[in-house]
């Protein structure tokens, strides 16, 4: 753990009212072993610009048009031969 993040995290366990930052952790654990505490760890999705919506759109419809040349594969296998030759 780098030393930086266990510095801020000793100061926010403080904040919060424990003694240490192996409080937190304990009275976490104690939690979550109980099913007490149910984690969820989610990422805020990601938003292409207007400029990468309007590119990708294009490429979208030649690949529809049949403009774009593609192939298509049925099992991973085969693709990562192509891939691979």
């Amino acid at each position: 753990m780098q030393k930086s993040l266990r510095e801020q995290a000793e100061a926010a366990a403080r904040f919060q009212g424990f003694s240490s930052l192996q409080e937190v952790i304990r009275v976490l654990l104690q939690k979550f072993a109980s099913k007490e505490l149910y984690i969820n760890v989610a990422t805020q999705e990601e938003r292409l610009s207007q400029k990468a919506e309007r590119r990708y759109a294009k490429i979208v419809d030649r690949i529809k048009t049949g403009k774009e040349k593609t192939i298509p594969f049925t099992n991973v296998d085969d693709m990562m031969k192509y891939l691979n030759s």
